[in-house]
């Protein structure tokens, strides 16, 4: 009985950790094979590949992102080989699924929940008795009718074979996420998350974690992310691991989802100390700083603590962090998600994640949704469309903040520039992300598509319709962080020069003759006059660039030429040096 095992994937970088699970728990019993697809691939090419792989037995693993490409390729393949057997799993068939049984009839079978044990018991009775009755925790048809069988205890994890061994799987290791599980379950009650209806946490036996681990890094991944829901629930474990992996880490890099207002001193003492810079990144869920909100969703959390531990690891310069935010929840309002969003932003994270409340099948919050009003989409990812204190019109006020923030924060694209803006120009970073949103949609730019050039002359025209002051700094700041931008000396720039070519032909031949006039980091590069044509930029600032980096204290007294050198083999990434015009002058 060949069994075949697929899921549509949300992008082709990411690898799906659930079905390397079941095969590893079932090929010592059957021939099974795992193929993965993205959401983006054609369903006829999917189709057509999964029909001369001639399975007897399909799996499909079923998620928010998939299930409805999912289903039309299950309805399709199901009639060019009515014969074949359909199986779901997943998060979003292991609820309500009776009502997946109904709706796509096409299906023979769906585990629910924990699915290593069910599938392989279920594909034991399909290959000799099939008394489906005997398989807990599995949805079945019995002619017209749909049995559901009760849950299935929870299994001991070390009797699941590893996940990470297939040979298959080892030339892809470098270019694709690696995901990792040191645990199951979750011991939070956050009612909007999947994870508060599994009670407890259940851990890996630390030998295989760490074996596992070091053999994925000698192989070759790149990027690990660990799918713990609270990777630092247990400190003990989690400061084994962490020490485990500074000590073996050999160039991967590590993400974690953590819960920071737990996160002890003594870890992060050690990590600060002791952790490589940019080996490891943190993924915290804040989601709202509304007590009440938390309250009602039965979220606790300190934010005091919180802002504390991710104060600290920004300032230790060794992690990224990703913090994460939810529109949309209970009794957050418009003006309140505008003070959620400002604290949160106020912690400079590397990466804000801007997200909406969905219903999640099975949730309490989906259960609640009519306590507060709210209305939702039918089909997946039911992504919430208002509530009695959140209408339509402000849900989608904060979505094209959400366009703003990933397109010129999260991207980094302009550091310099935007940290600039929200704390001379605007009432609050929300307010910049706001007004910025609201003009790119009035302009219709969210039709059309954008260069990287674009985004400096949009952002140059929204605050020169708005009035904005102090136009010839901001501007600067915008040189600057788009020469930053580039790997290598940029072809083009959405700007006129300030310099003629005969005064930069000038100063490119005073840097080579005497770069000490620079700097001596810049002299230490030993540049001479052909490479600067080549690898450098100049452009003329109107303040004192250093001075205000360090004080934020605007110096115009002295105009400053900015040098900007892109490194030949682009292995690292520009740098950038300045000195006063005045000073050049003298020469």
């Amino acid at each position: 009985m060949n069994v075949l095992l697929s899921t549509l994937n949300a992008k082709f970088i990411h690898t799906s950790l659930a079905l390397r699970y079941l095969k590893a728990f079932c090929e010592k019993d059957f021939d099974v094979e795992i193929t993965e697809y993205t959401i983006k691939d054609p369903v006829m090419n999917v189709v057509s590949d999964i029909y001369q792989k001639a399975p007897d037995v399909l799996g499909f693993s079923c998620y928010i992102w998939n299930i409805e490409e999912t289903i039309n390729i299950i309805k399709m393949i199901k009639k060019i080989r009515p014969e074949l057997i359909i199986v779901l799993g997943g998060p979003e068939v292991s609820y309500d699924t009776d009502y997946w049984m109904e709706r796509i009839p096409e299906v023979d079978f769906i585990v629910m929940g924990e699915g290593e044990e069910t599938f392989h018991q279920l594909l034991t009775e399909i290959s000799t008795t099939r008394k489906y009755h005997f398989v807990y925790g599995v949805a079945y048809r019995k002619e017209q009718e749909v049995i559901l069988m009760p849950g299935r205890p929870k299994l001991k994890l070390d009797d699941i074979p590893s996940p990470h061994r297939f040979k298959e799987d080892l030339p892809s290791l470098a270019n694709r996420v690696v995901y990792f599980e040191t645990s199951r379950g979750c011991p939070f009650s956050c009612q909007f998350c999947l994870s508060s209806i599994e009670v407890g946490v259940r851990y890996f036996d630390m030998e295989r974690t760490k074996a596992d681990l070091l053999y994925l890094i000698d192989s070759g991944a790149k990027l690990i992310k660990f799918v713990d829901r609270t990777f630092n629930i247990k400190r003990d474990y989690a400061m084994e691991i962490f020490e485990f992996l500074i000590q073996n880490h050999r160039g991967t890099v590590f993400q974690f989802e953590i819960t920071a207002d737990i996160m002890r001193p003594e870890v992060f003492d050690y990590l600060a100390e002791n952790a490589p810079p940019g080996t490891f990144r943190f993924e915290i869920g804040v989601q709202s700083t509304n007590d009440t909100t938390n309250d009602l969703v039965q979220r606790r959390q300190n934010f005091f603590k919180l802002s504390r531990t991710v104060s600290k690891v920004k300032n230790s310069l060794k992690i990224d962090q990703h913090l994460d935010l939810i529109a949309g929840l209970p009794e957050e309002d418009y003006n309140s998600f505008r003070k959620t969003f400002n604290d949160v932003f106020e912690l400079g994270p590397e990466e804000l994640q801007l997200g909406f409340l969905k219903m999640l099948r099975g949730t309490g919050m989906r259960k609640d949704a009519h306590k507060y009003g709210y209305k939702y989409m039918d089909h997946a990812p039911y992504e919430i469309l208002g509530n009695d204190i959140l209408p339509f019109t402000d849900l989608i006020r904060i979505k094209r903040v959400e366009d703003v923030l990933e397109k010129y924060w999260n991207a980094h694209r302009m550091d310099y520039t935007v940290k600039h803006l929200i704390a001379k120009e605007f009432a609050s970073a929300f307010d910049f992300f706001q007004e910025f949103g609201d003009f790119w949609e009035g302009r219709g730019w969210q039709k059309i598509g954008h260069q990287l050039e674009d985004l400096f002359t949009r952002l140059r025209e929204f605050l020169l319709h708005r009035g904005t002051t102090n136009m010839h700094i901001i501007e600067g700041l915008m040189k600057l962080d788009y020469f930053l931008g580039h790997k290598y000396k940029p072809r083009k720039i959405w700007w006129d020069f300030t310099l003629e070519k005969s005064e930069q032909n000038a100063y490119l031949k005073l840097l080579a003759e005497q770069p000490e006039l620079v700097s001596g980091d810049f002299q230490s590069l030993r540049i001479n006059e052909k490479d600067l044509h080549k690898h450098a930029m100049l452009e003329v600032l109107p303040f004192a660039l250093q001075t205000y980096l360090q004080s934020g204290q605007l110096d115009e007294s002295s105009k400053e030429l900015l040098v900007v050198h892109f490194p030949p083999d682009a292995q690292k990434p520009a740098s950038y040096y300045t000195m006063p015009l005045q000073q050049l002058a003298t020469i």
